[in-house]
Parts: structure tokens; sequence; C-alpha cells
């Protein structure tokens, strides 16, 4: 430190250290968890999603043996009714199975054929697209003609076509989507290491002859992951509701398993008499991708330094300053 700047410093006091320092900087940049709180919806969005999870590892271990269980004289007992005990809450199929059992075992299916798919397709897709956004050249042009020959395919058509030609199951319904998902990741990451690829910071690292590997991990891939989560929690969406669509159709998973796709096609030909037996768990796979997309949007604007203002102003000051500045103006 030059003598100018410490006989500007008044005299009787000491600079911060850089612990202190570094512990300002922290209170004045609220969490993650603290933003999450201050968005109502979002809050709610992940509360449910965390209790999704929790079932889905949970649930199977507490109802597995109910879900099974066969009852003839409590076929399509209709839900809500508390007479028919707390097993048969959400009602019963055509065998007599509790419905709130299955929608239970069926969480766990549904979330291990999205999740890994979804891990998969995020891993590899995006790995490849900083590799061909940070290198340029053929490397690029290369990998954006294999993501447009795959992405010419609709993913839902191509994992019919395959998944009638191959015995449908869970490993290939998980192979296949990931497959159809990749380019979506490797333009995305492709786009963003491209533009960071200009970025003084990545110059420098250049400059001081850090290997390209190196520059990748260290500058480029932070970078760029808040953007991937945010797009990997959209696929998510998609993933389930295509899985439950080859359900649905009767390629994706097979009996005696169980997910929720599969639970609405075997209910559609009882939605006269028995409506519950696909509208709870299409239910099901309607919430959580609503609550999904809601924290999607909300990591979206969290991720984002331009916008994370938005969710770090108090709103009852700022109704409290426009109601003020109402009445002066008055």
């Amino acid at each position: 430190m030059s003598e100018t700047t410490l006989s500007k410093a008044p005299t009787g006091t000491q600079l911060p250290s850089k612990a202190e320092a570094r512990k300002a900087l922290r209170a004045g940049k609220p969490s993650m968890f603290k933003m999450l709180l201050r968005d109502k919806f979002a809050t709610v969005a992940a509360i449910f999603l965390s209790f999704v999870v929790l079932v889905a590892i949970f649930g199977p271990m507490l109802m597995g043996e109910v879900a099974v269980k066969q009852d003839l004289m409590f076929m399509n007992k209709a839900p809500f009714d508390p007479a028919n005990g707390w097993q048969y809450i959400l009602g019963s199929d055509a065998l007599g199975r509790s419905m709130l059992a299955r929608i239970v075992v069926a969480t766990r299916t549904t979330l291990l054929v999205a999740v890994p798919a979804v891990l998969v397709a995020m891993v590899i897709g995006s790995l490849w697209g900083v590799w061909a956004g940070y290198h340029r050249g053929r490397r690029e042009t290369v990998s954006m003609r294999i993501a447009d020959i795959i992405m010419s395919f609709p993913s839902l058509l191509l994992a019919v076509v395959v998944l009638f030609v191959f015995s449908p199951s869970a490993a290939n319904i998980v192979l296949i989507l990931a497959i159809t998902r990749i380019p979506v990741y490797l333009r995305t990451a492709r786009a963003e290491s491209a533009e960071l690829q200009s970025r003084t910071f990545v110059d420098a690292a250049r400059t001081f002859g850090t290997k390209p590997t190196l520059i990748i991990a260290r500058h480029v891939v932070p970078v760029v992951i808040p953007t991937l989560l945010t797009l990997a929690t959209l696929e998510f969406c998609f993933v389930m509701l295509a899985e439950s669509s080859l359900s649905f159709l009767g390629i994706g998973i097979q009996p005696p398993d169980v997910s929720w796709g599969l639970m609405v096609a075997q209910g559609r030909q009882y939605l006269q008499t028995a409506w519950w037996l696909s509208i709870l768990p299409g239910l099901a796979i309607v919430l959580t991708a609503v609550a999904a997309n809601v924290l999607a949007a909300w990591m979206r604007i969290a991720t984002d330094p331009a916008q994370r203002w938005r969710l770090t102003v108090d709103k009852k000051a700022v109704k409290s300053m426009k109601k003020s500045s109402i009445k002066d103006a008055k």
C-alpha cells in the first residue's frame, strides 16, 4: 500500500482484514436459500418436489406390499371414503389394489427413468458443447451437424420406433430419451462457450499459456453451469411426460412394474365408471411438471446477475415507497 493511501486514511482507524471484507460482501449478497424463501411460488414448488423425491426414496419400502395386494371385495372403490381405511383413501383399482400405494410405488419408477435420462444427456451434451464452442472450427461444425441430424427426427417418434424394435424396458427408455435430448444441451453449451471465448479473463488465461483443458474446467464450465441447470429442470418435465406417453402407448414401463403413465393407460377404459384410476396419476404428472417449471423459472432469475435483483428487493418496502410517493404527488 502506498504512503499517499495511508496518509489519506483517518488516524486511529484500522483497515478491514480480508476475512472481514469477505464477510461484509457475503452479508450484502443474500444466499440462494434466502432468495428462494422470498418467492412464495418457488418455495412451494421446491417443497413439493422435495416431497416427491422423499416419497420415491422411502415410499416403496413402506407401501410396496400394499401396492401388489389384491382384494376383489374392494375393487373400484371411490376415493376419499373414510370407511375404507387410510390405505384406500385414494380409492382402489379394478383388482382391489390401493391407489395410494400404487401411486407411491410409481413415483420411484417415474423418477428412475426421468432423472438418469436428464443427467446422462446433460453431462454428455454439456461437455461436448463446451469443447466444440471453445475450439470452434471444424470441431464445432461437425458437432452441430450431428446435433441437426438427431434433432431432425421427432424424439418421441424415434423412441417409439426404437422401443418397438427392441424390448421396452426402463434401461432402453433411459438410453433413447437421453440420446434424443443430448442436442439440446449441446447447442446451449456451444453457444455459451463460444461467447465466453472472447472474454477478457479467458484471453488472459490463454496468454499466460494455460492449457485449453484447464481453461475450460476453471473459467468456462463454472459460468455455463447455471444455464444448464435451469435447462435440465425444464428437460426433466419433458422426459417425464415422454416416459408417460410411451407407457400410455404400451411400449414404456411394462407390468408388473408401474409408473404414472402406465397407470393412466390402465385406467382409461374405466373413465366413465372409475375416473380416479387415470385422473389421480395424471394429476401427479401435471403437478410435478408445473412445480419443476416454476422452479426452473426461479433458477433462471436467481442465477442471472442482471435479473437477481428482482429476488433481493424487499417487496413490502417497494409498496410502501410507492404509496408514499403517491401521497406526496397528491
